[in-house]
């Protein structure tokens, strides 16, 4: 992978979104993602101020900004959007940003939420940083196997 994120300290998943940005946090562990806030997309101003307060707060050593792709892997307009939101956002704290695909984790989300047996308009307060849930989650296990050694098969004979 060779990402630019620290492999200590607290990282922060965001899912991109024109209306609303869904924010995930992990422990500083980096074992454990969890769904943190979510955040009214708006004036440029307003969005640097909340995440410059996010990293102090939350002591955040780096970011997750999931990529929408279409389900060939390929770039769409809402990409190059979440790509501009990454190089503000680096730009703004001065953190390192990488990119995860997360086809599909908005569905995750909303699967998971249904069944919770929440209703609409609870589901739909929650969606998106639990989205960002599902996108820092699966960079933190894509990290975790990448870095393990699965060992020889000389080791099971």
């Amino acid at each position: 992978m060779n990402d630019a994120l620290p492999q200590q300290g607290r990282l922060a998943g965001v899912d991109y979104g024109d209306v609303r940005i869904g924010i995930a946090i992990s422990d500083a562990r980096q074992a454990i993602a969890s769904p943190l806030v979510m955040h009214q997309n708006s004036r440029p101003e307003a969005n640097r101020r909340f995440f410059t307060k996010l990293v102090q707060e939350e002591d955040v050593v780096g970011f997750v900004v999931g990529l929408p792709l279409y389900g060939d892997g390929g770039e769409s307009e809402s990409s190059m959007k979440a790509r501009r939101f990454g190089k503000t956002l680096g730009e703004t704290t001065g953190l390192p940003v990488v990119f995860s695909d997360e086809r599909y984790s908005s569905a995750v989300a909303e699967v998971a939420l249904q069944s919770a047996g929440l209703t609409n308009k609870a589901r739909k307060k929650r969606r998106d940083m639990l989205a960002a849930q599902v996108i820092l989650a699966g960079y933190l296990e894509s990290r975790r196997r990448e870095n393990s050694d699965p060992g020889s098969l000389e080791d099971w004979k």
